[in-house]
């Protein structure tokens, strides 16, 4: 109570402010600039510098997705930490710095390749797994972060803010960073990523210092005690119907999100004979779809809620079933060939999947506060796994699906119509998903707990999120 009362005193009753989110967005654009490095750069000069097979940079990856799968547990782990007067900030910054040192690790294996292979291999295993472990420990503790100290009307908004702070991570870094390594040689790399690192880790150290409440109050002031075991906490979230349901959303949309990355400039390439350049080109048109699609989301969800006629479970459903509507358009476009509208139809594409992204993101916020005993950590850790995990099947199947296609029907355009429906009704399914999870029967209280205001001294109901 005593604490409850300080951080009354000290903090305002409206939790995070916009300077506060857009510090916890360069979190993400931390996590994002360091992990470019390893997905972006480092699996280029794997192939191509050293010759090795691109299985072997794409397992490195999907392994770093799989040790994502103890999301939960870290996010337990910062759960305790912020009702037992520590603080999620320490999770964060911890989560920066094995990220950091993981990297490290990784790009240190790959300038071994050429002299022991089997050595930098392993090398290349431990780095991948801190990658896996930081992103997991960092990412999921900043939501809970988030999660908790955001108003429900500020939450889309918030989403659209970290995550186009996170996509300008990306760009920024790997525009620095492709600068940097001219000429390229092994000592450049450790030392353009050595210094890539060091930045990542003090903006996130600056970001988070003295960002939470003083004197070891949680922004939750709803609940006390100390959060369940993680067992009985998983036990809870999989009884809740709503959130289980929305982890089979989240399962289901983001594999069908990350089917598309492998397959579309090969698609660019083969069916309408574009250039490397040109097909780079066509996948910044959807990644400019895809910010746009997440502005709009933030601004519909939170600007000017209230004055549209949309809910966030509103928007996912539009982005979903437009995500869909895309993919069926470019299914015709792989018979049609050139003249086809290829590039509006992958910027609206990336419009549709920015939308239903941010809309998300938004109502994960408010269901990870929705626990009677369970908090924000532990969710939005389990709904990190099952998107770890969706990440690397939709990887899978879309590259390997498209191989095996091609090696089936004999013709390309086929193939890839086949693929693209697939990936269609993955996004209807989503959605069918999306509005059963949504339901105001189960956000209402029927089916599952009350969420608990965790800014107010009142409660909130959890139907509050989508109204």
């Amino acid at each position: 109570m005593q604490a409850s009362t300080a951080y009354r005193q000290t903090e305002t009753p409206q939790g995070l402010g916009w300077f506060a989110i857009i510090r916890i967005g360069l979190v993400q654009a931390s996590i994002g600039a360091i992990v470019m490095l390893i997905t972006t750069v480092l699996n280029r000069l794997m192939v191509v510098e050293y010759a090795l097979a691109g299985a072997i940079p794409a397992g490195l990856v999907g392994w770093h997705y799989a040790v994502q799968l103890a999301r939960p547990l870290w996010g337990h782990g910062s759960d305790r930490a912020s009702t037992g007067g520590g603080r999620r900030a320490l999770w964060i910054v911890s989560g920066i710095a094995v990220l950091g040192l993981g990297a490290m690790l990784a790009v240190q294996a790959t300038v071994m390749v050429a002299q022991d292979f089997a050595a930098a291999m392993a090398l290349a295993i431990l780095g991948y797994t801190l990658i896996g472990v930081g992103v997991g420990a960092s990412g999921t503790s900043a939501l809970a972060l988030l999660a908790s100290g955001v108003m429900p009307e500020r939450r889309a908004a918030a989403a659209a803010v970290t995550w186009i702070m996170m996509v300008a991570g990306i760009v920024v870094s790997a525009i620095a960073v492709g600068a940097l390594l001219q000429p390229f040689s092994p000592e450049r790399l450790l030392a353009v990523a050595a210094g890539l690192v060091a930045v990542c880790v003090l903006v996130t150290a600056m970001a988070v210092t003295r960002l939470e409440p003083r004197g070891g109050a949680a922004f939750d002031t709803a609940r006390s005690g100390t959060p369940p075991p993680l067992r009985e906490a998983l036990r809870e979230i999989w009884h809740e119907t709503a959130a289980r349901r929305f982890t089979l959303f989240i399962f289901v949309s983001m594999m069908a999100f990350n089917m598309q990355d492998l397959i579309l400039e090969p698609f660019a390439g083969l069916i309408f004979a574009m250039t490397p350049g040109e097909s780079t080109q066509l996948g910044g048109m959807q990644s400019g779809g895809v910010l746009a699609g997440m502005i709009i989301a933030g601004l519909g969800g939170s600007a000017f809620a209230g004055r549209l006629p949309f809910e966030l479970r509103h928007w996912i459903t539009f982005g979903c079933l437009g995500s869909a509507l895309s993919l069926a358009l470019l299914a015709v476009g792989a018979q049609v060939g050139p003249g086809w509208p290829i590039a509006l139809n992958v910027f609206v594409l990336g419009l549709c999947n920015g939308l239903f992204a941010v809309a998300a993101i938004g109502a994960m916020m408010g269901l990870a506060g929705s626990g009677e005993t369970t908090r924000e950590g532990v969710r939005m850790g389990v709904w990190g796994a099952a998107q770890a995990i969706a990440f690397g099947l939709g990887g899978m199947l879309g590259g390997g699906g498209l191989d095996a296609a091609r090696r089936m029907i004999g013709e390309d355009a086929q193939a890839f119509q086949l693929v693209f429906a697939i990936e269609a009704g993955l996004f209807v399914l989503a959605a069918w998903l999306a509005v059963r999870a949504t339901a105001r029967h189960l956000v209402t209280g029927r089916g599952a707990p009350p969420a608990k205001n965790t800014i107010h001294t009142g409660a909130t109901s959890e139907g509050e999120i989508f109204a």
